[in-house]
Order: structure tokens, then C-alpha cells, then sequence
């Protein structure tokens, strides 16, 4: 029998997250600049974005070990809070950072999330899982639960503020503000309870279980359930400090570089969905479909449900400007997406056509953030 290696060794990601966030604490902030070389921006902006993503594939993977032990939808569930949890830090920590001279990241980073998980994780995990199984299945109730909830989310949160007179440019006003946080708070929580009380059998297939996912790997000890949640909870703490480190890095650069302002919002969309889409993509390979749609649905709706939220708040308390309100192109390609959502998962099948025509219009979205006209 093959030795077990020590917890040291396996959890040699999470320790090297704490020891970057111990050293960025005790250097400060304070010689970070416009006067800071390019090369030096560029190497920690990549050292905190490589610590960040490694953390949260070790995150991940004690939250695997408990959705293992815990069984759908729970598992799912607790691996969609802890990796969303990251997204709302960093996205938090850029607008207080920024002073509000980017008001648009929030938006962008949750249009990206969006695009990316129901385009391109949904369409990769469709076509992979195609390929390898002809035409997976997965439960109808619980997919048309999440998109409900998620289309609504998306149309108030991001499409409507185009739409309202209160206030000029694609913003809330006060009173909007406080309506639209309530109302994604309330909507989640009442999805949640049928998630995981009332009707817990919609995001559950027989076929496509969370049994079919090892309870830890073979690089794993075998640690308690209470001691995974510990280290996952205990985990995120040096992950969250690294994120407000990088969004000091990261709207210094965009702005050094000239870069697409949209750009931030998908770095963002990238680095918290990475280790989740891994997740998605592993389980779509292994028939299991019912996870990977557990796992990119419920992230695109904790993201709109949860961020919403968040970041209102955040613009209400410190004065600073949000726009939430996408333009024409991105209305389009988001209503297009929920359109066609809608259809992939209007049946208990899906096959590689389907995967084909998410990702056409993933390759969409990516195109129309670096092909832009010229500041």
C-alpha cells in the first residue's frame, strides 16, 4: 500500500498562499505606483494571480471531499459559495482600491462570469461529454429552476439599468439600489431552500451522481469532515488578503497598458472560475453531467445573486459611481445566451451541437473585448 503523504506536503498550496499574504502585509502598499516598472507590475501582478488560482484549486478540493461526504446538491453548493466568495473579494477590493475609477468592473466582471460559464464552460462540458458518452442526461427541473432564477437576475441587475430615468447613465438610483439588492437576496435564498429542502431531487441524476467523484484523492489525507471544513474555511482567509493585493496590480495595469477597460472584468471571470470550470469539465468527461450543470449554473447564479448585492452595497456606503447597465453589443450577446440556454436545456438530453453553438458564441464575446476601437 502506497504511503499517504503528510498534510504538510499535501497542503503545500495553501501554505505557500498564507506565506505570499504574510509578506505582502508586512511590505505594504506604499510602493506601488505609477512610477513602478513594468517588469515589476507584470511579475506580481502574475506571482498573486499564480498564488491565487493555486489556493483556490486547493480550496476546491477540500470542498469536493465534503460534496463527496454530504452528497447533491449540498456539495455543489458549498464548492459554488467558497469559489464565488473569492470573485465578490476581489471585486470589492478594487472598487474600494480605485476610489471609483473604474466603475464598471463589477459589471463586467459579472457579464464575463456569465458569458464564460454559460458559453464556455457549458459548451466545452457539452461537447466533451458529447464526444466521450453521445447524449448525456441530466435533470430538466433542476437546470429550468437555475436559469429562471438567473434570467431574471440578469435582465434587472444588468440589462435594466439602461432603462431607468431616476438617474443619468446606466445606473440605479438610491431607491433602486436597495430594491434590486433585496430582491437577488431574497430570489437566492428562496432557490436555495428549494435547493436544498423543498424539492432537492431537481438537482439530483441517478446516473450522473456525486458517487462517481472520490471522496479524496490519492494525494490526500484522509482528513476528517470537520477538519476539510476548517481548512477550507480557515483557506479562503489568506486567498481574500492576496485578492485586495491584486486589485492594486490589476487597475494599475489596465490603466498602464491602455488596455480594454472589460478586460479587468474578465481576469477576474478567469481566475475565479478556473478551478470551478476544472470541476465542470472532469465531471462532464466522467458522465456526470448533473454536477457540471449543478456546478456552472449555480456559479453564474451565485455570481449575479450574491455580486448584485455586494457591490450595491458597497456603492451606497462609500458615495462611489456604479454602472451596472451593459451596452448594445453586450445586451445582445446575453440576451442571445439566456435564449439559447433556455433551448439546450429544454430537454433531459444534450450532444455535441449544442456544445458547438455556446462556444461559437463564447469565441463572440472574447473577440468583442480585444477587438475594440482605440481610446
Amino acid at each position: 500500500m502506497a504511503k499517504k503523504p503528510s498534510p504538510w506536503r499535501a497542503e503545500l498550496a495553501l501554505i505557500c498562499v498564507a506565506l505570499t499574504a504574510a509578506f505582502f502585509l508586512c511590505i505594504g502598499t506604499g510602493w506601488v505606483g505609477a512610477d513602478l516598472s513594468h517588469l515589476v507590475l507584470t511579475a506580481c501582478f502574475a506571482w498573486l494571480f499564480a498564488m491565487i488560482f493555486w489556493g483556490a484549486v486547493a480550496i476546491v478540493r477540500h470542498a469536493d471531499a465534503l460534496a463527496a461526504r454530504l452528497g447533491e446538491p449540498y456539495g455543489t453548493l458549498i464548492l459554488t459559495l467558497a469559489v464565488i466568495s473569492i470573485e465578490i473579494v476581489t471585486v470589492t477590493s478594487v472598487m474600494l482600491t480605485s476610489g471609483g475609477a473604474n466603475p464598471q468592473l463589477a459589471r463586467d466582471t459579472m457579464y464575463g462570469v456569465v458569458m464564460i460559464v454559460l458559453n464556455g464552460l457549458v459548451g466545452a462540458s457539452l461537447l466533451l461529454g458529447g464526444l466521450r458518452h453521445g447524449e448525456p442526461e441530466f435533470n430538466i427541473a433542476g437546470a429550468r429552476s437555475y436559469l429562471a432564477v438567473l434570467t431574471t437576475l440578469g435582465v434587472i441587475g444588468l440589462i435594466l439599468p439602461d432603462y431607468t430615468e431616476a438617474t443619468a447613465g446606466a445606473t440605479f438610483s438610491t431607491t433602486q439600489a436597495a430594491f434590486v439588492a433585496a430582491a437577488c437576496v431574497a430570489l437566492y435564498a428562496v432557490f436555495l431552500w428549494i435547493q436544498t429542502v423543498r424539492h432537492r431531487d431537481y438537482f439530483i441524476h441517478e446516473v450522473a451522481t456525486i458517487e462517481n467523484i472520490p471522496a479524496h484523492g490519492h494525494d490526500e489525507p484522509p482528513y476528517r469532515t470537520g477538519v476539510h471544513a476548517a481548512i477550507l474555511l480557515l483557506g479562503l482567509v489568506p486567498i481574500f488578503i492576496l485578492c485586495e493585493k491584486l486589485a492594486l496590480f490589476l487597475d494599475l495595469g489596465i490603466d498602464e497598458a491602455g488596455a480594454p477597460p472589460a478586460l479587468g472584468g474578465f481576469l477576474v471571470a478567469v481566475l475565479v472560475l478556473a478551478p470551478e470550470g476544472l470541476g465542470a469539465l472532469k465531471a462532464a468527461w466522467k458522465n456526470s453531467l448533473q454536477r457540471a450543470v449543478n456546478i456552472c449554473l449555480g456559479s453564474a447564479l451565485a455570481t449575479i445573486g450574491l455580486t448584485i448585492p455586494a457591490v450595491l452595497l458597497v456603492s451606497l456606503f462609500t458615495g462611489q459611481s456604479l454602472v451596472l447597465g451593459l451596452g448594445p453589443r453586450e445586451t445582445t450577446l446575453l440576451a442571445l445566451t439566456f435564449i439559447v440556454s433556455s433551448l439546450t436545456f429544454s430537454g433531459q438530453r444534450t450532444n455535441i451541437l449544442l456544445g458547438a453553438v455556446h462556444l461559437v458564441i463564447f469565441a463572440a464575446y472574447v473577440i468583442l473585448i480585444f477587438d475594440h476601437a482605440p481610446a
